[in-house]
């Protein structure tokens, strides 16, 4: 049985899919923009402060689900510019501790809404 989680701490979805789904005590929480919820905007035109807000989203989501990010086992990053993989790996690092979860990290030709960083999740319970 899945279980939709959901949480005003992040921005709403923008198209047909849940924030996060809960299934096989398992936290699925799809790719989050750098939005911020309190403005419905971009944190920042800057990879790093997207990837900030991005792990917020996250944050706030599983934080909803009584989970902690910290204990995410796969993140996926997906990014505009590979260029920006520095700062971005930057922020990742700061954000998680070893052993870090497994993650990975993509090259794409666009982001919904021109993000330049979306990131996802995969949290247990």
């Amino acid at each position: 049985m899945r279980k939709p989680i959901s949480t005003t701490a992040a921005p709403a979805a923008i198209g047909p899919f849940s924030q996060a789904i809960v299934a096989n005590n398992f936290l699925f929480i799809s790719g989050q923009l750098p939005i911020d919820p309190a403005t419905g905007k971009f944190a920042s035109d800057e990879a790093r402060g997207q990837a900030v807000q991005s792990l917020k989203n996250l944050a706030a989501i599983a934080a909803e689900a009584g989970a902690d990010l910290k204990n995410a086992s796969k993140i996926g990053i997906f990014l505009t510019d590979m260029a920006d993989f520095a700062a971005v790996n930057e922020v990742y690092a700061e954000a998680f501790a070893e052993p870090f979860p497994a993650r990975s990290t993509v090259q794409v030709a666009a982001l919904p809404l021109g993000a330049k960083v979306e990131i996802e999740a995969i949290v247990p319970l």
